[in-house]
């Protein structure tokens, strides 16, 4: 799918793939009692202070937790073109991408392209069948590769609960 002798005026698609929207991991049993037994002793301490609108806000996060946890991501369809990056229906400019890396998660790689602007921020797209060095070598003359992304603070901060408060045993030795 590749072709390097397009002229200017051309737009030609470089790589096309469907892959699912978002790194996807079947939790079990443990995962959704330990979510449920943390979420009862937020909100019984919210109770105590009278905190109720908190109260709901936690049992929404809780039932957004659950649903992604229990529903599969459907197939998203990702191509690379000589004009920019569409995941699905939205387009973005190369001028409107800033470099991009790979990271695993949940032991599925990902690429990652940062955006110039505040939102969305980052493209977030699992590969899928593709290979990460074909997806590096198509992306490489529009966008720099980042080989190390120093993590942000909320990362950082994410690991270290993984790490100290693990909702399943599972989950140490996928990531």
């Amino acid at each position: 799918m590749e072709n390097a002798d397009f002229s200017p005026n051309q737009v030609k698609t470089l790589l096309s793939w469907s892959a699912p929207g978002r790194p996807f991991r079947k939790r079990g049993k443990e995962y959704y009692i330990n979510v449920i037994l943390l979420a009862l002793v937020i909100e019984v301490i919210l109770f105590l202070f009278s905190q109720y609108l908190l109260m709901g806000i936690v049992a929404s996060l809780v039932f957004v937790a659950f649903a992604l946890a229990t529903v599969p991501p459907y197939n998203f369809h990702y191509r690379i073109s000589s004009e920019g990056v569409t995941v699905e229906d939205h387009f973005y400019l190369w001028q409107e991408l800033y470099d991009f890396y790979f990271r695993k998660i949940h032991g599925i790689e990902v690429l990652h392209i940062r955006t110039r602007a505040f939102l969305p921020g980052e493209l977030i797209i699992t590969l899928g069948d593709i290979s990460k060095d074909h997806i590096r070598s198509v992306l490489l003359p529009f966008l720099p590769y980042r080989e190390v992304i120093k993590p942000t603070f909320m990362e950082k901060s994410g690991d270290w609960l993984t790490r100290n408060f693990p909702l399943e045993k599972t989950h140490a030795a996928s990531k």
